[in-house]
């Protein structure tokens, strides 16, 4: 189970009858309004096949309203300049501002009129989709967002063409497939050439403390987390001349939690595999270093005794293009 509820998989459910005849209506609304947009066709009628986890899917050359239900996928569309007309805004360990999306992509959610497909706690809503007249939908990635969109996908497929895209592991991995997905793959090398050109600049004005380093987490629940020296955040710090710890091997080769990004460890064997002279850690459990300072379990780590363990948001945990760049403005600012 999830620290932080990802395996939670609530679908409101319609029966299809219903559902098959709230989508007609829709539909002859659509075709009676404003703008002549309808479902499952981009604005040349033209489509194309991209490669999704239930197998090739047709979709718009390009769509015009996408609907995307996982905030960790959400950030690249907007990225892309992708018109989004409705998304989930739940993003792990992130705090929405008062618009009520991600403050790395409020901004541009607002200007482009995106409706919020779920609030806090809520699951996915086959009705507020449906409603969202998309011509091609986007789900899949990681989290429990992820199981919300396979376990609706019958009914989604009844809306639009949908796409469910792997659990990535690199944030590279994600934007490219995305950009693929929606026909804007001639972006994709200039925003990785700009977060190349970031990271060399960073990496060449920054004081790095004693290696290598751990990358931790605690839960909301109090377990405590280390992050793998393969997943996204500790591959940013080694961009910028860090070197992660092996803490598989100090832990023993321990079961890996979700896409492998993570593992837990007991109170009692954390301060042997989190031994590491730096530690970076990451608030996703709502729980501020400040805090974990004066938790004895921590206190006792040796980065945290020697004043050598640092904060970075929770968007670096698993980024998406825009966490990542966040990322390297932390790390320059943290390590002057």
């Amino acid at each position: 189970m999830s620290p932080v509820g990802e395996h939670a998989t609530t679908v409101r459910r319609t029966p299809l009858r219903l559902l098959l005849a709230g989508l007609a209506a829709l539909l002859v609304l659509a075709g009676c309004g404003g703008g002549g947009e309808s479902s499952g066709g981009g604005a040349s009628g033209e489509t194309r096949t991209v490669e999704s986890e239930r197998g090739p899917v047709q979709v718009p050359a390009a769509p015009q309203r996408i609907a995307v239900l996982s905030g960790g996928l959400a950030g690249d569309l907007f990225t892309l300049e992708a018109p989004v007309v409705a998304a989930d805004p739940r993003v792990l360990g992130v705090q929405n501002d008062a618009s009520g999306f991600p403050p790395s992509w409020s901004a541009q959610a607002q200007q482009q009129g995106t409706a919020r497909l779920a609030s806090e706690g809520a699951g996915l809503s086959i009705e507020q989709v449906a409603a969202a007249r998309p011509d091609l939908i986007i789900g899949g990635g990681q989290g429990f967002t992820a199981a919300q969109a396979a376990n609706a996908y019958p009914q989604l497929q009844q809306i639009a063409p949908t796409v469910l895209l792997p659990a990535f592991t690199q944030w590279q991995d994600q934007l490219t497939r995305i950009a693929d997905v929606v026909g804007r793959a001639d972006r994709v090398p200039g925003l990785l050439q700009a977060y190349q050109d970031r990271a060399a600049q960073v990496r060449g004005a920054l004081r790095v403390p004693p290696q290598p380093t751990v990358f931790l987490y605690q839960a909301r629940d109090g377990k405590s987390y280390v992050i793998t020296p393969t997943a996204a955040l500790p591959r940013i710090a080694t961009d910028l001349g860090f070197t992660a710890d092996d803490v598989i091997t100090k832990a023993d080769n321990p079961p890996l939690f979700g896409t492998g990004d993570s593992f837990e460890v007991s109170q009692e064997l954390l301060p042997r595999v989190a031994d590491a002279p730096t530690a970076i850690f990451v608030p996703i459990g709502q729980t501020p270093l400040d805090q974990l300072r004066t938790n004895p379990v921590y206190a006792r780590l040796p980065a945290v005794a020697a004043n050598n363990a640092y904060e970075v948001p929770s968007s670096s945990f698993r980024p998406d293009y825009q966490g990542a760049m966040t990322t390297l403005d932390t790390f320059a600012t943290l390590f002057r």
